[in-house]
């Protein structure tokens, strides 16, 4: 947690240093997906025992970011939802087909894009780090709610097709993972894929 704060403030530090230290472009953005989950192993003492499966589920994003020309800052707002579909007992091999629980990821990054223009087409490989906070609600076998904080990063590409002045339509694939963190006294961590499609627009 103490971790996961310190970077809060590095984000913070590092947004207000990039959007006030050298002139550039203003804009928001916004973005709604798909997200698909890979299997989260559950982990005891080093020892995979779980391996709960998740549905299909809804990725949004927003952001404010800092147009330099060649390359972006932006600080961004995600949120990410799933459904546990069913639960493997890895050392019985049986499957809990039963279980379900609500799954949300609220997450807190900055990210960094690198623009190609390509006669008209914008094309932008972009990298983030920060952190992300993951709960798991309304379990139907009685397991207890989680809701832990943990540090998170991202990577991804984004295809930009200019539709109007100072307007841009973004399409993007983004691959997310969280670290570690705790589901009662056993470890796991969540990875995800994305296909997002969205709208960027110059404020300024």
């Amino acid at each position: 947690m103490k971790k996961a704060l310190s970077l809060v403030m590095v984000f913070v530090a590092g947004f207000m240093w990039s959007s006030t230290g050298i002139s550039a472009q203003k804009y928001v953005s916004g973005n709604i997906g798909i997200n698909w989950f890979n299997d989260a192993e559950i982990n005891d003492a080093g020892t995979d025992i779980e391996n709960i499966k998740l549905d299909s589920g809804l990725t949004l994003t927003g952001a404010f970011g800092c147009d330099y020309g060649a390359y972006r800052v932006e600080g961004e707002l995600g949120y990410q939802s799933s459904e546990v579909d069913s639960i493997v007992d890895l050392v019985d091999d049986v499957t809990d087909e039963d279980v379900t629980a609500d799954v949300a990821i609220v997450s807190l990054m900055m990210n960094g894009y690198y623009d190609i223009e390509f006669s008209g087409l914008e094309v932008s490989p972009y990298a983030g780090v920060g952190v992300a906070q993951v709960s798991y609600d309304e379990w139907n076998n009685g397991d207890a709610d989680v809701d832990e904080t943990t540090l998170a990063w991202q990577l991804g590409a984004v295809f930009g097709f200019p539709i109007a002045d100072n307007i841009m339509l973004d399409a993007r694939y983004r691959y997310f993972k969280t670290t570690d963190f705790n589901i009662g006294s056993y470890e796991t961590d969540h990875e995800t894929h994305s296909a997002l499609l969205g709208m960027r627009i110059n404020i300024d």
